[in-house]
């Protein structure tokens, strides 16, 4: 992987892990955060999780599974196209707010830990390196999964700040770039390429919403 690729995502990791140790996350651990039916100490959680999981996969034994492009995990993924009562959706609620239940302290000593090891796991993958993702049952090229790590880490960064009430963290421009593009995208192939221009270029012609997810 290129320097810039490695550096936007560590700043990106970095990011998230200055929010989930802030003390008002800590102060309202225990409350509804803005994602309905978890807490603000299981979406700290799972923000934390999109560091922990790349730790985890990045340098992993490879699998025999298929891997597919990015658009196509999005068109695949259970989550994407259900509802919040949906299975897919509630075992994600679940996960982090068990996760949550070992404290903030717990949360913070995690991401020390996974902020440290991520520069050598990045240093040790190579640019044909795959990642498979084993709650999906398919793999995504590195770069591919490092986008979609990077999109859930500004969404839910967003997500988390909401719900303590400070700023939403500002990311690097290499961060953000790619984010958008993938949001942008994912878009255009839910609500058809019209509605995401006028979005962005003529509000008085555009939908009320063009919500990639």
């Amino acid at each position: 992987m290129d320097a810039t690729e490695r550096e936007s995502f560590l700043s990106a990791a970095r990011i998230a892990g200055d929010l989930c140790r802030r003390p008002e996350v800590t102060q309202r651990w225990a409350d509804e955060s803005a994602c309905a039916g978890m807490s603000v100490g299981g979406l700290a959680f799972h923000l934390a999780g999109q560091v922990t999981n790349t730790v985890r996969l990045v340098g992993a034994e490879p699998a025999d599974v298929e891997t597919i492009p990015l658009l196509e995990h999005y068109a695949r993924a259970a989550w994407v196209h259900s509802d919040l009562a949906a299975e897919a959706n509630a075992a994600i609620r679940s996960g982090g707010d068990a996760e949550a239940e070992a404290g903030p302290g717990a949360l913070a000593t995690l991401v020390d830990e996974q902020l440290a090891l991520l520069p050598g796991v990045l240093d040790g993958a190579s640019d044909g390196e795959v990642v498979h993702i084993p709650w999906q049952g398919w793999a995504l090229s590195l770069h591919d999964w490092l986008v979609t790590r990077q999109m859930e880490i500004v969404v839910h960064s967003d997500d988390l700040a909401a719900s303590v009430g400070v700023e939403t963290p500002e990311f690097p421009e290499a961060v953000l770039t790619p984010v958008l593009a993938l949001l942008g995208t994912v878009a255009a192939r839910r609500h058809g390429q019209a509605a995401v221009v006028r979005a962005l270029s003529r509000p008085q012609r555009a939908p009320s919403s063009v919500s990639a997810f």
